[in-house]
Parts: C-alpha cells; sequence; structure tokens
C-alpha cells in the first residue's frame, strides 16, 4: 500500500538556498507554544477528561470540513451519523462510516483538509500507510487502540501538543460549568472563554425573543429596555471575564456598525422582540451592538474579534434537517470602510482598545482592511480564517498586507479550528508564515507552475515534475517558478528592493531587546504575543514570520544575501566578503547593498 510519508518541508519553497533560509528561520518557532484564542473545542472534553470514542466520532462527525466536502460528492449526512434535528435514524456504526469516509478519500486532493488529516494520521497516530478503502479498517482499529489509552486523553493531547491557551466561545446564556469544573479540578491547563453573543445581538437568530429573556432571568435586568439590556450585556461580559475570558467574538453577517441615539435604539429592541423587525431593521440592530461592544470593550479590556461575510445557512433544507454549522455557510462580498466608520468614529482612536478583524472576503485584504489597520490604533487584522485558513490562503494574506499593514498591525493570534489535532494547524501556520515571507520565483525557472496534490497528470496546472506523496505538495510553496499577480519579476530593482525590506524586518525582529519573553498584559496574565491577551502595545508586539525570532541564532548575513542573490539575479561569487556588508556583520546593511545593486 501506499506509503504515509509527509515531507518535513513540504511548506517551504522549493528553492534549496530559500529552503535552507526558510529551515532556519522555521527552527526558531517551531517548538513555541501554541496560543489559541478561538479554538473551537468543548470544554467538555478537558472538564471530564474522558477517552474519545472512536476514529470517526474524533475526526468526522463534529467536523463540518470533512463532511461538507462529502456532502457536495453526493454522501448523505444520515451516512456519517450526523444527528437530525427530528431524532431520526442516521449512521451508528463507526466502522461503516469511516468505511464511507474512506471510499471517498480522493475528493480531498488538493484540499488543507487532506494536509492536516494526512499531518494527524502520521504525526499523531504514528499511521505509515495512507487511507484507502483497503487500509481503513486497520488504520481505523490504530487510531481507535491508541484513543483507548491514557496518552490519547484530552488533557493529554492538550499538554503534548505544547498549547499554552485556549479559548473556546460561548453564548451569554451558558453556565460555563464546563469551565468551572476545569478550574476546580486542580489541572494545569488553561482553557479560557470568549463571550459569543450572537443569539442575543441576533434578531434573526432562531429563539431569539426566548433568548433575551431569558438573558434578562440570568442577570436580573429588564432586558425589554435598552438601558437593562446593555446592563446585562455588561454583567455578563463580567462574568464571563471571571472565568477567564480575554475576549469577545461576534460572527455576523455583515460589519456594518452604527452610532444611534438611545431613542431609536428602544425601537428597534422593541420591533426585535415583537418578532416585526424587517431585514434592514435587525441589520441595523446588530450593526448598533457592534459599536456597544466596542465601547465595553475599551472599559472592560476584553478584545473584540468581528468575523463578518458568511451567508449562515444557506442550504434552507440542511438547515431545517440538521440546524446550525452543517457546511452549509457561505462567504460574501464584505464592505469595512464604510461599515466600520460609525464604530470608527466613535472609538477608533483609542489606543485602549483592540479590535481585531477577519474576512472572508480576499478583495478587501490590500484595498480596505490593511489601510484600515494601518492607520485607526484600535484595529488589528486577524490571520486568514476558516475558507483561507490554508497555505494558499495565508500567502494570499501576508503578500496583500503586510506592505501596508506591516507586521506589528496584524493580530498574534490563530483561528485554529481543527478539533483534535491542534499541533497540524500550528505546524501548517508556521511553516506557512515562512513561507510567505519570501518570493517564489527563480530566474532559473521561469513561470512554471507545480501541479497541486491530487491533480490528473495531464491537468493545466501539471508541470516538468509533478509531486509525490513524499514530496513538498503545496503549489506555491514548492513552485520556486510561481510568481503570482502582480509580483516583480526577479533580477529588477522592484524585485531587490522586496528582499532588501523583508531582510531589514527580519534584522529588525531579531535585533530589538526582549524578543522571548513574555508581553505584558493588562490583567497580567501571561501571554506569548496574542493581542487576545490583550497585550500591550510595545513596540517589539509583532505576529507571523517574526514569532520567536532571537530565541535562537539568526541566520548569517552571508546566507541571507545568498538566498537574495539566487532570488535577484546575482550569482554568490559577486559578493566577496570584503563587501563592507559581510564586515558589519548586519542585516540591514547586507539588504541595502543589494538594493544598490
Amino acid at each position: 500500500m501506499p506509503a504515509l510519508a509527509p515531507h518535513p518541508d513540504r511548506l517551504f519553497p522549493a528553492d534549496p538556498t530559500i529552503r535552507a533560509l526558510a529551515r532556519s528561520l522555521h527552527a526558531t518557532v517551531q517548538d513555541l507554544p501554541i496560543v489559541s484564542p478561538h479554538g473551537h473545542t468543548d470544554p467538555r472534553w478537558f472538564a471530564e477528561d474522558a477517552p474519545f470514542s472512536d476514529a470517526s466520532a474524533l475526526f468526522i462527525t463534529p467536523d463540518h470540513y470533512v463532511f461538507r466536502m462529502l456532502y457536495s460528492q453526493g454522501v448523505s449526512l444520515e451516512s456519517l451519523g450526523i444527528p437530525r434535528c427530528d431524532g431520526g435514524p442516521v449512521e451508528t456504526d463507526a466502522r461503516k462510516i469511516w468505511r464511507t469516509f474512506a471510499a471517498h478519500w480522493h475528493v480531498f486532493h488538493g484540499t488543507p483538509t487532506r494536509l492536516w488529516l494526512d499531518h494527524a494520521f502520521s504525526t499523531v497516530f504514528g499511521i505509515r500507510e495512507r487511507l484507502s478503502p483497503a487500509s481503513a479498517d486497520a488504520i481505523f482499529d490504530a487510531i481507535n487502540a491508541s484513543l483507548a489509552t491514557p496518552a490519547f486523553r484530552p488533557r493529554a493531547l492538550f499538554e503534548r501538543f505544547n498549547i499554552e491557551v485556549i479559548a473556546t466561545t460561548e453564548s451569554p446564556l451558558d453556565t460555563l460549568e464546563h469551565h468551572a469544573a476545569i478550574r476546580a479540578s486542580g489541572w494545569k491547563g488553561r482553557v479560557v472563554t470568549a463571550y459569543r453573543p450572537d443569539p442575543v445581538v441576533d434578531p434573526e437568530f432562531e429563539g431569539f425573543r426566548a433568548n433575551v429573556a431569558r438573558f434578562g432571568e440570568i442577570t436580573g435586568e429588564d432586558t425589554s429596555t435598552w438601558s437593562g439590556y446593555l446592563a446585562a450585556h455588561r454583567t455578563r461580559r463580567a462574568f464571563f471575564a471571571s472565568m477567564g475570558a480575554t475576549s469577545t467574538d461576534h460572527g455576523h453577517p455583515t460589519a456594518r456598525t452604527a452610532d444611534l441615539d438611545a431613542g431609536a435604539c428602544q425601537r428597534l429592541l422593541d420591533r426585535a422582540l415583537a418578532g416585526t423587525a424587517s431585514a434592514d431593521e435587525a441589520e441595523a440592530f446588530r450593526a448598533q451592538m457592534l459599536t456597544e461592544m466596542a465601547t465595553m470593550s475599551l472599559d472592560d479590556g476584553l478584545v473584540m474579534q468581528i468575523h463578518p461575510g458568511s451567508f449562515r445557512n444557506h442550504n434552507p433544507r440542511l438547515f431545517a434537517a440538521y440546524g446550525r454549522d452543517k457546511g452549509a455557510d457561505i462567504p460574501t462580498r464584505t464592505d469595512y470602510v464604510r461599515a466600520l466608520k460609525p464604530l470608527l468614529d466613535r472609538v477608533g482612536n483609542e489606543r485602549g482598545l483592540t479590535v481585531i478583524l477577519f474576512t472572508l472576503d480576499e478583495t478587501s485584504y490590500a484595498r480596505e482592511l490593511a489601510p484600515l489597520a494601518g492607520h485607526y490604533p484600535a484595529l488589528k487584522l486577524g490571520p486568514a480564517w476558516w475558507f483561507h485558513d490554508s497555505p494558499e490562503g495565508m500567502l494570499r494574506f501576508r503578500e496583500q498586507t503586510t506592505e501596508t499593514a506591516g507586521f506589528t498591525t496584524r493580530s498574534a493570534s490563530t483561528t485554529t479550528r481543527a478539533r483534535s489535532c491542534r499541533s497540524r494547524r500550528g505546524t501548517t501556520s508556521r511553516a506557512g508564515s515562512i513561507a510567505a515571507t519570501w518570493p517564489r520565483s527563480s530566474p532559473s525557472t521561469g513561470s512554471t507552475r507545480t501541479r497541486p496534490t491530487g491533480s490528473p497528470p495531464n491537468s493545466p496546472t501539471a508541470s516538468r515534475s509533478a509531486p509525490t506523496g513524499s514530496e513538498p505538495s503545496s503549489p506555491r510553496m514548492a513552485a520556486p517558478g510561481f510568481r503570482g499577480a502582480g509580483a516583480p519579476a526577479m533580477g529588477s530593482r522592484a524585485a531587490n528592493a522586496q528582499s532588501a525590506r523583508m531582510a531589514a524586518s527580519i534584522h529588525q525582529a531579531s535585533a530589538r531587546p526582549g524578543r522571548g519573553s513574555r508581553h505584558a498584559t493588562k490583567s497580567g496574565t501571561s501571554s506569548r504575543g496574542t493581542s487576545v491577551s490583550r497585550a500591550t502595545r510595545a513596540p517589539d508586539a509583532r505576529s507571523g514570520i517574526a514569532s520567536g525570532i532571537g530565541r535562537n541564532p539568526t541566520p548569517s548575513p552571508a546566507s541571507c544575501a545568498s538566498s537574495f542573490a539566487s532570488k535577484s539575479g546575482t550569482t554568490s561569487a559577486s559578493w566577496p566578503e570584503s563587501t563592507p556588508a559581510f564586515r558589519a556583520g548586519s542585516l540591514r546593511e547586507v539588504s541595502a547593498a543589494i538594493t544598490a545593486r
């Protein structure tokens, strides 16, 4: 059977010189702990620390990344054991579910899901053969055997993956009993909550009226009045903070905000509770609540995360049968410049506020998000999210935001959604960050693009040498000949300047004092470079490629110059040791010399 042996450099550029530099940079961050402020894990796992039941319940049934792809190929959700809202019959044989998954494994070729699962199977469970119908039972049994051991219980995996902190997301109506149980257990793992108020701020959320009534009961406030409704939020936010929350999270259809007077807000609340609010009024209510939440964050210090731009539950038939989060959420075009202006007019200039913006609309990266974050002190950019949480998505994000927003205006958080094997997303993010920093063109190979893993050999994307499972498989990272639209041609002054700017960025990251120390936080709790922990805006607070640089020796100026020279069409022989930049040993001087040449 085909062996499963993911190449250790599969996310790095294929050019040998650049890859060596990428390896050295990655080595400085690969062992840092994972900080996951948006973890999508169930706190019950860590409260009860019960074994995961089987491979299907771990990898398939709870993961919409997996079953949405299978559904698109005609596989019914019943056959995958997805519970129905009406309690109707679904497949309960875990082995049969796994066999169905294995029979359709080929549909995941070229997807980040395949990348993450191969990593998990190989690195976490020690699987050495590829998943297929023939190997399905053996791999199912091997995973189940591991899950039955103490080393694969939730808390043991948490510690094995070197997770410093993970944040779950809960509704204001949640009792947070599992978080309380974790605290009472004496276990040292840090699992915190995040305030996700969607069920009580979205008039179109199912059960909104009953949710707001329950909200009032929990807090002792009259939530039928605007002032009481806001007071209930403040009360509940304070409770979440007491249980470890450092952030709020808002999943709105758009990024629209508003700044209405109290009378207009009361009228919107009245119509929402009566169930008579129009679609535009519901949107106006959500818009006002984003501004209110930002104002509260300025007061209580909770970092605000905004995840807009998803048309939730696009498939009404699926929603009626199975409920929310079943793979039918679709990205939409999202405006930020006009939509956020009311909020920014009120609090955008506040240095004590952190609002992290995410997007599913990649066209907004360079046009809107990077310029906004490059100006307003309160704004930071969240990393590539959801559909773009992939090697290619990370590249597109960094290419389109860095020149305008730099590194310091981007959040150091990662939106890790993998439910079982947290390490696989951390590995992808770190390696992708390194690879995304370097231009991926080579004067020796022109513009040939390597065939993506899983595409037919005769497809338009096939190249002279197609990758196998043991070779680097990410098209742009593994293809030195690919140059994205708008990238400067190698050998041009623009390309040299691009390399020089990157060298200067790395030099600054490694030269500043304090690298490797934990950033001071408002609450005094420890945090390693994540904005969700209220990291102060110290000059050395950075994200992405800069994370962890300075903990270990950085690459020599000579090795950097060799890499830059190869990309700019020069040769290493043209950089004698007598060059002033080499004598000075400064990356900044090396970059200046390269630019001059």
